[in-house]
């Protein structure tokens, strides 16, 4: 029956391959309710537990729904025993809160080796998530992971905004929060070039700052870190099917009354698009298995929802997701015009495989618009597992290439075929690329803020801002 929606659904001649895919995402809805296995009376592994069980499996599950509902009419979440708590096990690399204004706080991590490289490195994440998934457990931070490798480390911890943040708009995070943590980093590190990285929207707007730095003549920046970030949003995966103007338009009604987007909003359309693991595959485990999911790190950071200010969220929806000006050459700044081709500074791009949000032909598309050197990365995973892979994680391999300034284009699919393969963990060839493009000289670790410089410590790691709700 799939089968044959799917030829029925597909796309004919003359229409527009999103409304295909809108149908095809509506009848895969529609028919998910009759799946064998989605059905408790014919699913076998309910079977079998209830007979092991005489029942209380479902009596487990009833629990567990009126649980839900009663924490779904009060918005109270039910009381769950999460071992993993931000500042307790998640989020403890050492460090300090170094800067803070109203949009961010900027944290330097302590050295952990006698010498570090001159250049330090920079983690923007997208402000629609707490920046804790670069420093979740100790065996799987990347922050701790940069730190024993001799890097300075300093990472964005954006704050939640609230209602009366709505008009917070898409360039104020670059004016008052990518740049002010530039030159903080630069300024303790004696002013030395800075690595910028950035994740999912927050590689989107590193990309921005640094065309724009370029343009200025600004060359603070050493290189550029894009990890599952799209530059080009004319193929952004399954997200197109709930954007356009209709789509838009409504959202705006909804902010305008409530300043913000909520994670929950958000979190809805992730849901449809993986209806299979995040709501049927939840129904059957939590309330005909009655077993509760198992809490993990990853699955603690992805609950723990933020905001996005009105006008922010409309200004990214309508200039790059539904315009794509800024392949398109059309996106200004200040009033001007910015284009990627003037970046100067090597390119580092990582894409995942099973990326639902960024997907990787995507994010590969940045080789259309840019003529820097480019080390492109494909990693094993998705949009956020694909980018926490520490060494010892098992079944992890990733593909790398590199394009040279005056390389000739290859094609997404070509380059898939002729990439070298590797297996484990990308981060130590992150981290060797990094050593490749600082200074050969390295330096004795800065301290943890300098009130001399005009950056005092404000607060102990995690600070303030990653515990807002």
């Amino acid at each position: 029956m799939e089968a044959w929606w799917r030829e029925a659904t597909a796309p004919v001649h003359g229409m527009q391959p999103r409304n295909a895919d809108r149908l095809r995402l509506l009848a895969d809805q529609a028919l998910a309710p009759f799946a064998p296995h989605h059905n408790p009376l014919l699913n076998p592994a309910v079977a079998s537990k209830t007979r092991a069980e005489m029942g209380h499996n479902l009596w487990r599950g009833y629990q567990h729904l009126m649980q839900d509902l009663t924490a779904s009419a009060t918005a109270i979440p039910p009381e769950r025993h999460d071992p993993f708590i931000v500042g307790k096990t998640l989020a403890i690399t050492p460090g300090a809160v170094v800067f803070r204004n109203h949009l961010f706080e900027l944290i330097q991590y302590k050295p952990a080796t006698d010498a570090v490289l001159r250049e330090p490195v920079l983690i923007t994440p997208a402000w629609i998530m707490k920046y804790y998934i670069f420093d979740l457990q100790p065996h799987n931070s990347l922050i701790r992971y940069l730190v024993e490798q001799g890097h300075t480390v300093f990472v964005i911890s954006w704050r939640n905004p609230g209602p009366e943040d709505r008009d917070i708009s898409f360039d104020d995070y670059r004016i008052q929060g990518i740049m002010p943590a530039i030159h903080a980093a630069s300024t303790l590190c004696d002013g030395s070039s800075v690595h910028l990285c950035g994740y999912c929207l927050g590689g989107t707007m590193a990309a921005i700052v640094s065309a724009t730095m370029a343009r200025d003549g600004d060359w603070r920046l050493a290189s550029l870190t894009l990890l599952a970030a799209q530059t080009d949003f004319s193929e952004a995966g399954e997200l197109m099917m709930f954007v356009d103007e209709s789509q838009v338009a409504f959202l705006e009604d909804l902010m305008w009354s409530q300043g913000v987007l909520t994670g929950g909003q958000m979190a809805s359309a992730f849901k449809t698009m993986r209806a299979e693991e995040l709501v049927w595959g939840r129904l059957l485990q939590e309330y005909f298995l009655g077993e509760r999911a198992s809490a993990f790190d990853l699955a603690t950071w992805n609950a723990d929802q933020t905001r996005m200010p009105a006008a922010m969220h409309s200004q990214y929806l309508r200039g790059l997701f539904l315009e794509n000006r800024l392949t398109a050459g059309r996106f200004a700044v200040d009033g001007r015009v910015i284009t990627l081709k003037d970046i100067r500074t090597p390119l580092f791009v990582v894409g995942t495989e099973a990326d639902h949000i960024a997907p990787w032909r995507s994010v590969y598309k940045v080789n259309l618009f840019t003529d820097a050197e480019l080390t492109f990365l494909l990693a094993s995973g998705g949009h956020n597992a694909g980018i926490v892979s520490e060494p010892g994680h098992p079944h992890r391999h990733y593909r790398i290439g590199q394009r040279r300034r005056g390389d000739l284009y290859c094609d997404p699919e070509t380059w898939a075929t002729i990439a070298e393969r590797r297996e484990g963990s990308w981060w130590p060839e992150w981290s060797a690329w990094l050593h490749a493009r600082s200074a050969k000289s390295k330096r004795p670790p800065p301290r943890l803020g300098d009130a001399d410089k005009g950056f005092p410590i404000l607060a102990q790691a995690p600070g303030d801002y990653v515990l807002m709700t």
